[in-house]
């Protein structure tokens, strides 16, 4: 890429940003109120549905990217089953936000959702392993794909719970993996999450480090939805063997705090889908550790991630499947951390 095309690409993306900002303050406006209750943070009412300028953003980047650059196009059933899901989840996210549905309601909308993309034929059909060459995964391949996209969405719903850490994390994300679709001439790969970048720019200077309005459930599950299906678009990228273990290792933090949280809560017991503010970056904040640390720590984990995927692309092939393991001494050690400011702070129980 010149640098010339990188400098229209960035301005795009921030005509992107900037309606992306202007949707977020008519939302402001709107005022659809997240009321304060015992299992939120925030200790007044705020607004929410500020990821609707992420999603128009979104959208309006990447029509006008497959109207005019052919070399970033997927096949046309691939590109319109991604395009409906997405939609479809964030619509039913937006209602929800507006009308509180039951956790049975958005799960089934994301189901469906997700059937749609992978049922398009965007799945995941083979894994490669150093040395041996690519592993045809079958029938398991549909089936990783759809539980991939279901646990990666609600992910970054749960973790949308402090000012600016879902979005923030969010954008390193899709930072890190524009640059790399870039660099391996993935382009859809590269605008679709330089699109996505873009409308969560707009939104950030809203919600962190002060919110003046929230992402919602219709910007978090988009946002998740959409890096879940990036992953599958990385995993085609030319000459990156194991790329599917780069979203993953970009958003460790997110993901080990979800699966962390939810064994916890299921050996214990506990209702794993009624709401709680048991999470371990839930749990630091209550123990006393400033919303604003919490969040930055995550986008710290985020980088941290962003450089293992370096890491692990410049690796020798025999090196390869470790690198992915070095994004865990950091959430090992962040748990223990948490759990012993949980103790001098007499959290006796998380939630």
């Amino acid at each position: 890429m010149t640098i010339a095309a990188l400098l229209r690409h960035l301005a795009f993306a921030a005509g992107l940003a900037l309606l992306s900002a202007a949707v977020v303050r008519v939302m402001i406006a709107v005022r659809v109120m997240d009321t304060p209750a015992a299992r939120k943070a925030h200790d007044r009412p705020t607004p929410k549905g500020g990821g609707v300028g992420i999603l128009v953003a979104f959208l309006v980047g990447i029509g006008l990217t497959y109207a005019f650059a052919a070399y970033a196009r997927l096949p046309d059933p691939y590109f319109q089953g991604m395009l409906a899901a997405s939609v479809a989840i964030a619509a039913v996210a937006f209602l929800d936000d507006l009308f509180d549905w039951p956790f049975v309601v958005k799960l089934g909308a994301q189901v469906l959702a997700a059937l749609v993309v992978v049922g398009s034929g965007f799945y995941v059909t083979d894994y490669r392993i150093p040395y041996v060459g690519p592993l045809m995964l079958g029938w398991l391949g549909p089936l990783a794909t759809l539980a991939w996209l279901l646990f990666t969405t609600n992910a970054m719903n749960f973790i949308d719970g402090l000012n600016g850490l879902a979005a923030g994390v969010a954008l390193i994300a899709c930072g890190f993996l524009a640059g790399i679709a870039a660099t391996h001439g993935g382009w859809f790969g590269y605008f679709a999450a330089l699109m996505l970048a873009a409308g969560i720019v707009g939104f950030l200077p809203f919600n962190f480090p002060r919110a003046r309005i929230f992402m919602g459930d219709v910007g978090s599950q988009f946002c998740g939805f959409m890096l879940a299906v990036l992953a599958v678009v990385a995993s085609r990228f030319d000459g990156i063997e194991l790329s599917l273990l780069l979203m993953p290792m970009l958003l460790s933090g997110v993901l080990y705090d979800v699966a962390f949280t939810l064994a916890r809560r299921a050996l214990a017991g506990h209702q794993i889908t009624a709401a709680h503010r048991g999470h371990l970056y839930q749990v630091a904040q209550r123990s006393g550790v400033p919303a604003v640390a919490v969040t930055l720590i995550h986008w710290g984990f985020a980088i941290y991630g962003g450089l293992c995927c370096l890491l692990f692309i410049a690796a020798p092939s025999a090196w390869k499947p470790l690198v992915p393991l070095l994004v865990l001494p950091p959430q090992l050690a962040w748990t223990a951390w948490v759990t012993v400011r949980a103790r001098h702070a007499r959290l006796e129980r998380w939630g």
